[in-house]
């Protein structure tokens, strides 16, 4: 049996969208459906966070999403600035339109670093063959791999 999982990272008003059918063999590669870049649009930003917030749930509910994962915010080394509070927005309306349609798991990288193998997760990220054995299926960006890496490190949890 499979599932079908999504995985959303933020960053800025970019958002990276891997889905992937998953087994429930946690040796078997992932398939990579789709890897896609969404953009916030131009003009008013709250009419742009609610496009967003409608194209991120029929996404879900079209695809039958599973299970979604989303990249936690992180702690910013030194103040706070506007573009990271801005990208906490966006990240905010996604996880609010994946509940709409899935489970969501929001997930961090820090503890993905402590969880999942003997590395960090960004050398997972930097490694070609790590790519090649777990995954398969249709074309993964290496923008996208973090992504992914959300669905690899949070299958069958």
């Amino acid at each position: 049996m499979t599932k079908r999982y999504v995985g959303f990272v933020v960053v800025g008003e970019a958002i990276t969208v891997v889905d992937a059918q998953v087994a429930n063999e946690k040796d078997t590669p992932i398939t990579i459906l789709s890897d896609a870049t969404w953009s916030l649009q131009n003009g008013d930003r709250g009419s742009a966070l609610a496009v967003l917030h409608q194209r991120c749930a029929d996404y879900l509910r079209e695809n039958g999403a599973d299970i979604v994962v989303v990249k936690a915010s992180a702690l910013p080394t030194g103040s706070a600035k506007l573009a990271l509070l801005a990208s906490a927005e966006v990240r905010g309306v996604v996880i609010a339109a994946a509940a709409s349609a899935s489970v969501v798991q929001i997930v961090s990288k820090a503890v993905i670093s402590r969880t999942y193998g003997e590395r960090k997760v960004d050398e997972y990220l930097k490694d070609d063959d790590f790519w090649n054995v777990n995954t398969e299926g249709g074309k993964l960006r290496k923008t996208s791999r973090e992504a992914a890496m959300l669905i690899i490190a949070k299958r069958n949890c």
